[in-house]
């Protein structure tokens, strides 16, 4: 690994030195124009075509560019809402003067992301959208990140108003491995939590040029984390985008008062760039968001009465007399806090109840509060007319949650990276740092499960308190109903209550501990468990690429390569040294763990039949030491039918290597370790090959209570039911795999007005990655007598419990189909409009763990807008429907119910002072909804944006 970044360094160092002086400098100076008004044409962008000479038309609509190239060359002119020109230059002359022509023509975007090269979207090789500058301004969300939920194919997931994931074509978490996003080619996942942190260290809305997103998979290009999609990100260049910007932005939500009064969210960027002769430029860009987030309040329960886990012989437990509670947003009620009460005397029999602990709600553990702070700047310096070295700098610190396996707190998380780049018109040569500190951040379960132990005691105790007090209840002739809530009120005395300054003073206690076993003392601190998150990852890059362009006769040739070091500093508690003994790894400190892979690709391009057939054949090898090597191939085609009709097919296996958590974690969580799956991690442990599913192990203890209470003993009951029990079996993980394949069309027509853009994709996953309860017995091997009695829930303390990553057994299929139209109507009248459709294939077999889907069948997406109704007026409405879908997961599962919104912004043009001022809302009706089970509950969100640009540009 080292030599290989040392490699690259070396390969940099060496280009940097090729660079001599060609010829004298030469000045091309001249003015844009609006062919139509006649005024001056600010912010155009002007580069030799070939090149990464170029720069940017100012305030007066004037430039200025040096360059040491030979006559004759061609200079381009571009600029969002006009159409390209070019104009050669065959000598020095006088004053340029050129007219932009107003673009009213759809389907002219150009995209990098499809094939890693320049080509036209409507002839990418497999689906792609794009939202560029203008239709950022454009857009009625709150912001361009937000905006992407209106993407044809993207869902999007809201855990937070500063954290928000997306993801396409299926299998949806809200912290996704399998979605990429990239900012100006760096990775934006924050290593150890294993997911990008939505924009949290991302560009501002002043800063950000365009995004690019491919639904499907795109690993035989981008390798891991890759396998469901990628968004990438493009900031703007300090070359062509100069000047000082202002943007703020003042808004509220939360106006119905249901969830928090209403709250005032405000977010101001500033981002200032400036050029130096067209050979040094450098940007700064910083922002800082404040609000109210969005509260998580359902309460519905996902263990009904009519469960196995619950009481199901007793209908008058039903509803919220349910004594086995478990609601979507309470923690400290689930599975590992469930409490079996034998011996109740009841009826005039011996009962057993099933009872849970009363647990806090996460809108007395969760700050409402959050906010997300962030500053970027770069450097620049052109070499020559062909090569341009920068490096860029980004920092973001924020708050909100975040969910795993758990709910996540998120408290000043600061993500940073430092990036150094050699971009050629052909090549790039790139490597990056990225450094993750989670602050004080805490896991909510465990926060909850050590405040219910401290003050009430562990399970045993409080179910002793319970079932005494229950009987009495029972013994005084009170229903059993009534019983079983004052019960439940005598178990918890002494236990803190949400807003006392005892509640208030021992979770600031729990937060503060790195440790989240109840009863370890660690340096002095309290004998009680933690909920601290601390981790301090780094992550290291390098990735470089060659385009041999017309280089090589007959075909195209691109070439790449790239290498990444994850290097985990081991904190005793998520991730620990595993060259230590099994009694000492949860001590903290050791020796840093690594987690590498290396890789590189090759892509062939032909064309045929005078352009209008392209061939495009790509494979991709990767290596991680903990697995035997990968080959990703991809093979695509693009046929052009009467240069408007452009029809498209690609086949691609794409792998995924186990991010950090799934292959290393070490946590103990609730009684419950979770495990990575790499191999090693179970040696002295038996979790892989002695152990039974949690599912069997409920299935089975419902059995023995309805036995115990005809009659037989615990143990008798427990061996006349031994064949419930499930024996898991797992093997080690290895990377997950999916062969996907795609067909689509794309065409512009009637006169360039009308964009049609559809296609269609079948996947097929096998080993898909995922988590599976098991319980070891500590008495002897799963199938022995020992082992059966171990898994009585009386005998919980002979039960070691492992939430285990492991591949699926079964291969799973899921398809699906999206059509968007943009149709340019009437003068400047756009109506746009996206349907979505993504299914699964159902297996016969049941498999060691819930998979999730997480996907509706159908989202649809309508908009209508003007960017000109009046002189300097514009408005966009959106209109978004999406069906109701299951959703499956560690935390909750249940039917999220099906919602529509509706966005509206209103913009206004001072074209004198440079500002934009827009006014809109998203989900303007406020129609209350959530996207996935556990999640928030969002509201509409009504602001005012201001925006100065181009200020100091002279």
């Amino acid at each position: 690994m080292k030599k290989t970044f040392l490699l690259l360094y070396v390969l940099l160092i060496a280009v940097l030195t090729t660079y001599g002086q060609e010829n004298n400098i030469i000045e091309i100076t001249g003015q844009v124009t609006d062919q139509e008004a006649k005024d001056p044409l600010p912010g155009v962008s002007v580069y030799v075509k070939g090149t990464v000479t170029g720069t940017v038309t100012n305030n007066a609509g004037d430039f200025s560019l040096r360059t040491r190239l030979r006559f004759p060359f061609t200079l381009i002119f571009s600029s969002v809402g006009f159409q390209q020109q070019e104009f050669e230059v065959k000598g020095v002359g006088s004053k340029l003067n050129v007219a932009m022509v107003t673009q009213t023509v759809l389907g002219k975007e150009v995209v990098i992301t499809a094939s890693r090269v320049e080509e036209s979207i409507l002839k990418s090789p497999v689906a792609i959208e794009k939202l560029d500058i203008r239709a950022i301004k454009d857009t009625p969300a709150p912001s361009f990140y937000d905006a992407l939920e209106n993407v044809k194919g993207v869902q999007m997931t809201t855990s937070s108003l500063t954290f928000k994931v997306p993801n396409t074509r299926g299998f949806n978490i809200p912290n996704n491995f399998r979605f990429m996003q990239l900012v100006d080619g760096v990775d934006m996942q924050a290593a150890t939590l294993g997911v990008p942190l939505g924009n949290a260290i991302g560009p501002t809305e002043l800063d950000i040029a365009s995004v690019e997103i491919t639904p499907g998979a795109a690993s035989a290009l981008y390798g891991m984390n890759a396998i469901n999609g990628m968004a990438n990100l493009i900031t703007k260049s300090p070359f062509l985008h100069q000047g000082l910007s202002v943007y703020q932005k003042t808004g509220v939500n939360h106006v119905d008062g249901i969830d928090h009064d209403p709250s005032v969210l405000t977010e101001t960027a500033i981002r200032y760039a400036k050029a130096f002769n067209n050979k040094w430029a450098f940007k700064i860009n910083g922002s800082y968001m404040r609000g109210t987030d969005w509260r998580s309040n359902t309460a519905t329960d996902q263990n009904p009465n009519n469960l196995n886990t619950a009481n199901p012989s007793f209908p008058e437990l039903a509803g919220a007399n349910n004594p086995a509670y478990d609601a979507w947003n309470k923690y400290g009620d689930e599975n590992n806090n469930a409490v079996t009460l034998s011996g109740v005397q009841y009826q005039g029999k011996n009962q057993t109840f099933l009872v849970r602990r009363t647990g806090y709600w996460e809108r007395d553990i969760v700050s409402p509060i959050v906010d997300n702070l962030k500053f970027d700047a770069a450097l620049h310096y052109r070499l020559n007319e062909n090569a341009e070295l920068s490096y860029g700098y980004r920092i973001g610190k924020m708050d909100g949650v975040f969910q795993r396996g758990n709910k996540i707190q998120l408290d000043n998380v600061r993500v940073q990276n430092h990036r150094l780049e050699l971009k050629g018109t052909n090549y790039f040569i790139r490597g990056y740092a990225s450094i993750e500190n989670t602050g004080d951040s805490y896991n909510v379960k465990p926060m909850v499960d050590n405040l219910d132990i401290t003050g009430g005691g562990t399970n045993s105790v409080w179910g002793g308190k319970f079932k005494t007090a229950l009987q009495n209840e029972l013994n005084s002739g009170v229903d059993l109903a009534t019983a079983m809530q004052n019960a439940r009120q005598s178990a918890d005395q002494g236990r803190p209550e949400p807003g006392t300054p005892a509640f208030e003073n021992l979770k600031n206690t729990i937060r503060s501990i790195n440790n989240w076993d109840h009863g370890a003392v660690i340096a002095g601190a309290p004998a009680t468990g933690g909920a601290w998150l601390r981790q301090m990852s780094r992550l290291y890059h390098a990735d470089a690429q060659y385009d041999f362009g017309d280089k090589i006769k007959f075909v195209n040739v691109l070439v790449g390569l790239d290498a990444r070091l994850y290097e985990i500093i081991p904190d005793g508690n998520n991730f620990v040294d595993f060259s230590r003994p099994i009694e000492e790894r949860t001590l903290p400190g050791g020796n840093n763990v690594y987690y590498k892979k290396v890789g590189g690709f090759g892509q062939v391009t032909k064309t045929f039949f005078d352009n209008k057939l392209k061939l495009f054949g790509s494979l991709r090898l990767d290596y991680n030491p903990e697995f035997d090597p990968k080959l990703n191939p991809r093979v695509a085609a693009v046929y052009t039918l009467s240069d408007q009709h452009n029809f498209r097919a690609s086949f691609q296996n794409g792998f995924r290597f186990p991010s950090l958590f799934e292959a290393l974690s070490y946590v103990n969580n609730g009684n419950v370790r979770r495990v990575g799956g790499l191999s090693y991690i179970n040696e002295g442990l038996g979790y892989l090959d002695n152990s039974y599913t949690l599912n069997s192990v409920n299935t089975f203890n419902a059995a023995v209570n309805k036995d115990v209470t005809a009659g037989l003993t615990a143990n008798d009951a427990a061996l006349k039911n031994r064949a419930l029990l499930e024996a898991t079996n797992l093997s080690a993980t290895r990377p997950e795999r999916i062969n996907s394949f795609e067909v689509g069309y794309k065409s512009v027509l009637l006169d360039n007005k009308l964009v049609v853009d559809i296609d269609a994709y079948t996947n097929e996953y096998s080993g898909f990655l995922g988590q599976v309860e098991v319980a070891v017995p500590a008495s002897g091997r799963v199938g022995t007598d020992a082992g059966v009695t171990d898994m009585l829930a009386a005998n919980r303390s002979k039960q070691t419990r492992y939430r285990v990553y492991t591949n699926a057994k079964n291969t799973y299929n899921n398809y699906g189909s999206s059509l968007g139209i943009t149709y340019n109507f009437y003068q400047k009248f756009t109506l746009a409009g996206n349907v979505n459709y993504n299914n699964i294939k159902t297996n016969a077999e049941r498999d060691v763990f819930v998979t999730g889907f997480n996907t509706p069948k159908f989202i649809t997406n309508l908009s209508v807008g003007n960017r000109e109704v009046f002189k300097n007026v514009g408005f966009n409405v959106v209109w978004k429907w999406q069906d109701s879908f299951l959703w499956e997961s560690p935390l909750a599962n249940g039917t999220v119910p099906a919602y529509h919104t509706f966005d509206a912004q209103v913009t206004y043009r001072v074209p004198k002072v440079n500002t934009t001022i827009k006014a809109g809302g998203a989900n303007i009706f406020n129609q209350r909804y959530i996207q996935y089970a556990a999640g928030p509950t969002i509201g509409g969100l009504y602001y005012v944006a201001i925006t100065i640009d181009g200020l100091l540009n002279k």
